[in-house]
């Protein structure tokens, strides 16, 4: 194919679409912002003042038939995600869609089995593989510097007592943290080790008043082979909460040479909600969002392993997270330049994790990992 601008379409403008596709899809060279479908009057004018070369357009049916646009990005509620992605693909176009791909694995196997009929690009939106966080975490994993890890607790945590009014994911059984947090920390857990052995999960509703899971705790169990053929564990926990007004550690890793502990999330999604920044054209010499030393992880390594054990304990520089990142794979595998960075395959794997996680909170039980 190619490499000619592809002409892309974001269903959608409320948090997803105003906050994590049409800035980045603007921002990347080889993207263009040609259309966004919104329903909202007031999110109409929004969307055609932050973008004003894109034709703002009521119904997805829109964008299905026009043969100009190349690819659709889908940032709608979740429930909708399989009945829009199918319909784009049967259109014959590229999509991507936010997390989770489905709600159902079986949904997630039906779009990836079209896609590939259609030999179109199935993306699912992970872009939290983009977040400094992970990407220094991923870091220290490949370069061995925390020596074998052992464990790994990861949190999203919030603070939202109250429920939300107006919004759909205050309710249904796919709108909890489970479907919307969760994806994220499954699928970086994915990225890190692989898929799991087992998994052992708690789901609660914790605030006075809630209709959707508003605490998830998911623990996976790795089974790991020492050279000499002595078993291991590796235990990797996933958690948020509404309900944590201090939140723990974005993430805690601890391993055989030491420890690295990260407070605080990426500042891209803040940065764009709460301030109004919008990232640079990617290859512009504009740094976009580098994190301050004062907010860098900590690093504990030994120094002398046997007792007493002597400890070193210093700042840890992030990796800077940059989500044009995501949307740049996408345009390179679209033309066939690269490989897609997330396949829709790990969407899938995501989605059958969360179900699995629900089933064993409803059994009350440690399930193994299974996949279709």
């Amino acid at each position: 194919m190619s490499s000619s601008t592809i002409r892309t379409a974001v269903i959608g403008y409320g948090l997803a679409g105003k906050v994590f596709h049409c800035p980045f899809v603007h921002a990347v060279p080889g993207l263009e912002l040609s259309a966004i479908v919104v329903k909202s009057p007031d999110r109409s004018a929004a969307a055609a003042a932050a973008y004003p070369d894109a034709r703002i357009l009521a119904t997805p049916e829109e964008v299905f038939a026009d043969p100009t646009i190349d690819l659709i990005v889908i940032g709608t509620p979740n429930d909708s995600h399989f009945t829009l992605a199918h319909a784009a693909l049967t259109a014959g176009k590229h999509v991507v869609v936010d997390k989770p791909l489905t709600t159902s694995s079986a949904e997630a196997r039906t779009l990836i089995d079209l896609a590939k009929s259609k030999n179109k690009i199935l993306a699912p939106f992970h872009n939290r593989r983009y977040d400094n966080d992970f990407l220094t975490v991923h870091k220290l994993k490949d370069e061995g510097i925390l020596g074998r890890i052992t464990q790994v607790i990861a949190h999203f945590d919030r603070f939202r007592p109250l429920v939300r009014p107006n919004t759909w994911k205050e309710s249904g059984p796919f709108n909890g943290l489970l479907f919307d947090l969760g994806p994220h920390l499954v699928d970086q857990a994915l990225a890190l080790f692989g898929p799991p052995a087992r998994v052992t999960a708690v789901l609660h509703e914790d605030r006075d008043i809630t209709d959707i899971e508003d605490y998830i705790a998911i623990t996976f169990e790795y089974d790991l082979t020492l050279p000499d053929g002595t078993p291991r564990t590796l235990s990797y926990e996933c958690h948020a909460t509404m309900l944590a007004a201090d939140p723990a550690p974005r993430f805690r890793v601890h391993g055989t040479l030491g420890s690295y502990v990260k407070q605080g999330l990426d500042p891209q999604e803040s940065a764009l909600l709460h301030k109004g920044a919008r990232p640079p054209q990617m290859g512009s010499q504009e740094p976009w969002l580098p994190e301050p030393e004062s907010a860098w992880g900590t690093l504990t390594l030994g120094t002398k392993l046997t007792e007493p054990v002597e400890l070193s304990r210093n700042p840890y520089p992030s990796v800077t997270g940059d989500y044009r990142l995501y949307y740049a794979n996408v345009r390179d595998a679209i033309n066939g330049t690269a490989p897609l960075a997330i396949p829709a395959e790990d969407g899938y794997r995501v989605v059958r994790l969360l179900e699995l996680a629900r089933e064993s909170a409803t059994q009350k039980c440690t399930l193994p990992i299974t996949f279709d």
